[in-house]
């Protein structure tokens, strides 16, 4: 096999949590397994105290696990001073490859205040924009609110992404247009999930990008399992299914737009 036809291969898993419980005591075994399937690139999310310190020892440890920091709208309330003094140091780390996961998540309002959730997700933007590092976005149930913040915070500027992206192929098109990339999980794979088979179908694969969010969300044929990393695979079956191309042009693709936005790998692909 030829050195091209290997890196068509390889696929890039933008968004998991190997720092999360399930996974963190266990790690080589998980890693070992993503490599199996293809999957040679993460990116490590944190959101809160806990999950960001240790996405940064992965990152430490594993030369392909790439942490992201930041404040996810859920723990808002335990965003005092001392845990924005930390992540502002955290986030100054030269592992580090964007800011998140953050943003708006009005699913539960008793839970975290929508004002204050907006005030958080506002100043991280704001760090993003003068570290020149790109965002991933977390949006449930906040579409219209998270775009205005993401316009008001000049995204285009440092760009970023929509992480497991469930909205309509209009709500796509608006967040292209702000420079965002829009990435999408195990949902694609879902029979049910109609208006995001139609998000994919619209989304450029030059656009898109690919992900587990393990453990959840876990793509079909495994849905009602854990997920893991090495299941991007199935995310990149599903999409190439949905838009009637081959697995390797997805995996390529992919592959390419999130090591030019995360890992500032200038190649574009040659089709």
């Amino acid at each position: 096999m030829g050195k091209r036809q290997q890196e068509w291969r390889q696929v890039y898993d933008s968004h998991t949590h190997l720092n999360d419980d399930p996974f963190y005591d266990d790690v080589p075994a998980f890693e070992n397994r993503a490599a199996h399937y293809g999957v040679t690139q993460m990116n490590i999310v944190g959101s809160n105290a806990n999950l960001n310190q240790r996405a940064l020892a992965l990152g430490q440890r594993y030369s392909n696990l790439h942490p992201i920091v930041g404040w996810h709208p859920e723990d808002i309330r335990a965003f005092d001073e001392d845990a924005k003094a930390t992540l502002w140091e955290q986030v100054h780390d030269p592992r580090v490859v964007a800011i998140g996961e953050i943003g708006l998540d009005y699913y539960n309002d008793q839970q975290s205040p929508h004002d204050r959730q907006q005030e958080v997700f506002a100043e991280q933007l704001d760090w993003a924009r003068q570290l020149k590092l790109p965002v991933s976005i977390h949006c449930r149930e906040a579409l219209a609110d998270t775009y205005e913040l993401l316009k008001d915070g000049h995204v285009d500027e440092f760009g970023g992404v929509m992480h497991s992206f469930n909205g309509s192929p209009e709500w796509a098109e608006k967040f292209l247009d702000l420079g965002m990339a829009i990435s999408f999980s195990g949902v694609a794979s879902f029979g049910s999930a109609e208006e995001v088979h139609a998000a994919v179908r619209a989304v450029p694969l030059s656009r898109m990008m690919v992900e587990t969010d393990a453990p959840y969300l876990t793509p079909a044929p495994y849905r009602g399992k854990q997920n893991e990393p090495a299941f991007t695979k199935f995310v990149v079956d599903a999409i190439a299914e949905l838009k009637q191309v081959a697995p390797s042009r997805v995996a390529r693709q992919t592959y390419q737009n999130a090591s030019r936005l995360f890992l500032k790998d200038q190649k574009d692909d040659e089709d």
